[in-house]
């Protein structure tokens, strides 16, 4: 009897520049990456809360930093990183209550999670530079 089960050859590495992932992959993706950024950069903004409710002092200091082009840049990141990944949470809860799980609703939802994060990131942004 011939095996029915036609196996293929693995392959022995895997190039990631010529693979092709969805966008609801690559919005995931950036969602597990600016969940790490939040957090790498937490004791930063932790630090930067202090410095804005110690003293008078220090709230000087903390608009000094802040003012600093360099630090709005990274407050500009930190705010991308945030609404993207409030966005994408709002949208993985979504998908736990199988609203949008078939394959056209989730890409729809992909593109509008990187669009509403972008769009909000660039309305914030101005007021924050």
């Amino acid at each position: 009897m011939p095996d029915l089960a036609i196996k293929k050859p693995r392959p022995k590495h895997l190039d990631l520049a010529k693979i092709r992932l969805p966008m609801p992959g690559y919005v995931s993706i950036l969602h597990r990456v600016s969940g790490a950024g939040l957090f790498l950069m937490l004791p930063f903004l932790i630090w930067l809360l202090q410095l804005s409710l110690e003293s008078p002092q220090t709230f000087d200091s903390f608009r000094a930093v802040v003012a600093n082009p360099f630090a709005k840049l990274i407050l500009l990141g930190l705010l991308w990183a945030f609404l993207h990944h409030f966005c994408m949470g709002i949208r993985i809860l979504l998908l736990d209550m199988n609203i949008g799980v078939d394959l056209k609703p989730a890409r729809a939802s992909s593109w509008a999670v990187l669009a509403v994060s972008l769009a909000l990131t660039a309305i914030l942004g101005v007021k924050l530079w």
